[in-house]
């Protein structure tokens, strides 16, 4: 599946910059706006090849989970996307594990976390919200339940991955680099695809699948399929899933804060501008060269999207299908990147 994607890295976003995080927005908004209401929104340029699939399955089934795990089948089945899935970078001990997540605004939930040898999460995640009295299985147990459930195994650390691994263990240093999602090949693209969806009955639903940081620790799990930090969906209200560096937005429980923030009458780009305002204001120099990205849509299909970071990208189908990938607004910067 062609699932290309131009290259793009930020500017570095200076210590004072962040703490002052009332600091002058920069508008990186250089594409024209979608006509129309959304239906699905997802991170960065790569997400359009995942609404595009996402799109066409809701037009069939007219059901949003079933359009979002087809959505999520794209980037987690394509060699060139070291970020998810198949031919994910592995941990530091050369392990490839994903993570992922789905929900329903029925309070409907099921994560994986640390899976090995299954080409797609989201559709254990599926199975554990559909199948068990839980929401979350992680590591052997995912494993078991999947062999249990009929999911064939692959082999993911393709010889590419392999490669820049191995390459990596010459050093071992690890140092995460802004909007590396967008850098095609990198040996440090690591993050996820969030999708988020409202219908024209104002029914929400969400997914988010990751292969997690590249060379992590052995058993580390990010935002990604943790329910309210990765990920959070409220009927009613609105759904909301992060990008960049999971450990900064698990600290805030992020995507629970922007729906939190669209409850008490935010829009979605208020409320994601204000959790990466309260992140920058709590970590001031920590993230100095960190990404953390949210983006969220209401029940009335009006979306939004705020980085800490010029660079993050996003791709916005509305209900006639058409689709347009935009450059978030961001804390700090000036131009975009695309």
């Amino acid at each position: 599946m062609d699932t290309s994607r131009r290259g793009a890295l930020a500017l570095g976003i200076g210590a004072t910059a962040i703490a002052g995080a009332t600091a002058t927005i920069a508008q990186a908004n250089a594409f024209p706006q979608t006509k129309g209401r959304a239906l699905i929104v997802s991170t960065w340029d790569f997400g359009a090849a995942a609404n595009a699939a996402a799109y066409a399955q809701w037009k069939k089934t007219g059901s949003l989970v079933d359009a979002l795990e087809v959505g999520a089948w794209v980037p987690e089945a394509d060699p060139e996307n070291h970020s998810v899935g198949y031919s994910g970078y592995p941990d530091r001990d050369g392990h490839v594990t994903l993570d992922a997540i789905i929900m329903d605004d029925r309070g409907n939930v099921g994560a994986v976390a640390a899976l090995e040898d299954f080409m797609h999460p989201i559709s254990v995640a599926r199975r554990v919200m559909e199948k068990t009295p839980h929401t979350f299985l992680v590591g052997e147990g995912a494993h078991q339940f999947a062999l249990e459930q009929g999911f064939k195994k692959t082999k993911l650390l393709t010889p590419e991955a392999e490669k820049a691994w191995r390459d990596w263990l010459k050093t071992a240093k690890y140092q995460p680099i802004a909007n590396s999602e967008n850098l095609r090949g990198s040996a440090l693209d690591h993050d996820t695809i969030g999708m988020v969806a409202c219908g024209p009955d104002g029914r929400l639903a969400g997914a988010c699948t990751t292969s997690g940081m590249a060379f992590k620790l052995r058993g580390r799990v990010g935002d990604s399929p943790q329910a309210g930090s990765g990920l959070f969906v409220e009927a009613g209200v609105g759904a909301a899933t992060a990008t960049g560096v999971g450990e900064e937005v698990t600290r805030i429980v992020g995507s629970a804060r922007v729906v939190s923030s669209m409850r008490a009458g935010m829009s979605p780009q208020a409320a994601c501008r204000e959790a990466v305002l309260h992140i920058a204001k709590l970590r001031g120099d920590a993230i100095r060269d960190a990404q953390v990205g949210f983006l969220a849509i209401n029940s009335r299909g009006e979306v939004g999207a705020f980085a800490l970071q010029p660079g993050f990208t996003f791709a916005v189908t509305d209900l006639q299908g058409s689709t347009q990938v935009r450059a978030a607004e961001s804390l700090k910067g000036r131009g975009n990147t695309k």
